[in-house]
């Protein structure tokens, strides 16, 4: 997918060292290990895409079907990137890529830009799971059913 200031393209295991630098800026204490982000990159039967800006890995994103719907397991944008779609441009991809008519992620209660992306795109919140994140922060389940 093309836009005129980035491009969205399949990530593979050679972004491992940008996706794991990317993954630690965007979520701290709350990156996925090393061996979680090969596991996301490697797995057959994973969707990962990255956001390229001028030849530099901006963003990621990684989606699998779990128990009938298609669970965006990640978002995630450099912050010296966001703030430009990054992050729309890549859930839009993600849907487009997934059959499931059932689209589910999760994010931290605090996060407030991220929930209004995805109120904008049509989430709606199902379900809260307890103390999800280091620091005990709620994670909020949402779903998104397509017609």
């Amino acid at each position: 997918m093309d836009h005129p200031d980035f491009t969205i393209v399949p990530a593979g295991w050679r972004d491992l060292r940008s996706v794991l630098r990317l993954e630690r800026e965007c979520f701290g204490e709350d990156a996925w290990p090393v061996i979680d982000i090969l596991a996301v990159l490697t797995f057959p039967g994973v969707l990962r895409l990255k956001v390229l800006v001028t030849d530099q890995i901006a963003a990621f994103a990684a989606a699998e079907e779990r128990d009938g719907a298609g669970w965006i397991t990640t978002i995630g944008v450099a912050p010296a990137f966001r703030r430009r779609g990054l992050a729309r441009a890549l859930l839009a991809a993600c849907e487009e890529r997934l059959p499931q008519r059932r689209l589910r992620l999760c994010v931290r209660s605090s996060n407030e830009a991220a929930k209004g992306l995805y109120d904008q795109a049509g989430y709606h919140q199902m379900d809260v799971w307890k103390r999800y994140y280091r620091g005990g922060e709620d994670a909020l389940v949402l779903e998104k059913i397509r017609g």
